[in-house]
């Protein structure tokens, strides 16, 4: 159970397959991966967008992921989860996000992988700056789920 912010670029499968691999203690209770990777759009609302900055409230931020995941976990019985989030100014194409679910059944990891991600989009202190051809904007809304 982990939360990472990082301001620094991130493969997400790479950050995945160390993740398991530092933790194989959970071994055979495992029958369900659930991942989800977001990723930077060269657009928003119709917009193209050159780059994004994206801030947070450090520590409140990773309360507030760590509490998404205990609750969304123990909701559907998770073996483990991790969310890694990016923060800083970043380029279309680079990851922002990864969450993993594991569990006992795909059931439970599909969902928890989706909970986690809605609440994260919603109620999360993260805050979007989009850099444009013609200026810069800040993100006022999620798009919904």
């Amino acid at each position: 159970m982990k939360v990472r912010i990082v301001e620094d670029s991130f493969d997400p499968w790479t950050v995945l397959a160390e993740y398991e691999a530092e933790h194989s203690a959970a071994g055979g209770n495992i029958g369900a991966t659930a991942t989800f990777v977001g990723t930077m759009r060269d657009f928003n609302e119709g917009v193209a967008v050159n780059s994004m900055t994206l801030e947070y409230y450090p520590g409140m931020t990773e309360k507030h992921l760590q509490q998404i995941g205990a609750a969304i976990a123990q909701l559907h019985s998770l073996v483990d989860w991790l969310i890694v989030h990016r923060v800083g100014r970043m380029q279309p194409g680079e990851p922002i996000v990864l969450v993993a679910a594991w569990s006992a059944h795909r059931v439970e990891a599909f969902a928890a992988c989706r909970e986690i991600m809605e609440d994260l989009k919603a109620h999360a202190p993260f805050w979007k700056k989009e850099q444009l051809t013609d200026g810069e904007r800040w993100v006022e809304h999620n798009t919904p789920g």
